[in-house]
C-alpha cells in the first residue's frame, strides 16, 4: 500500500513525522479523508481529533485548531497544540473543562465567552481522544 509523509507541528515541537496510509481531519468545511496522491489543498482545522492509519493500526491526536497543507505525497498539520492520546493528562483536561463551564455559566460581564467556549471545546476534544 502506498504511503504519504505526515508531519504534525506545533510552535513548541514537531509532534509527529512518519509515513502513513491515511489521515482523517475535520477542516473548516467538513471532514477530510486524505490518501496518497490527494489533490493539493490548504484549509483551516477545527478543534477535533486527527486520526492516522498506518499499517493497519490507528493513532489519534487531539489537535486544537491550526491549518493543514496537503500535497501529493505529504501532509503538514500546523497546529496550535497537538497531543497523542497517550500523552493527555485527563485530570488536567477535566479541570480545564470544569473551569470553562463555570465561566460560561457565570454570565458575568467580564467573562470572554468566546475564549471560554474555545477552552471548553479543547478540553472536551482532549478527553474524547484519550477515552477512545
Amino acid at each position: 500500500m502506498s504511503t504519504l509523509l505526515l508531519e504534525i507541528v506545533t510552535p513548541e515541537r514537531k509532534v509527529y513525522a512518519q509515513e502513513v496510509n491515511m489521515v482523517s481531519v475535520k477542516g473548516a468545511d467538513g471532514e477530510l479523508g486524505i490518501l496518497p496522491n490527494h489533490i493539493p489543498l490548504v484549509t483551516p482545522l477545527r478543534i477535533a481529533p486527527v486520526i492516522v492509519k498506518k499499517d493497519g493500526a490507528t493513532e489519534e491526536f487531539a489537535v486544537s485548531g491550526g491549518f493543514i497543507e496537503i500535497r501529493k505525497d505529504k501532509v503538514v498539520i500546523l497546529a496550535e497544540s497537538a497531543e497523542l492520546a497517550s500523552e493527555i493528562d485527563v485530570a488536567r483536561a477535566e479541570a480545564a473543562k470544569k473551569r470553562a463551564e463555570d465561566r460560561l455559566n457565570a454570565k458575568a460581564d467580564h467573562v470572554d465567552f468566546k475564549r471560554a467556549e474555545l477552552a471548553l471545546q479543547r478540553a472536551i476534544n482532549r478527553i474524547n481522544v484519550n477515552g477512545k
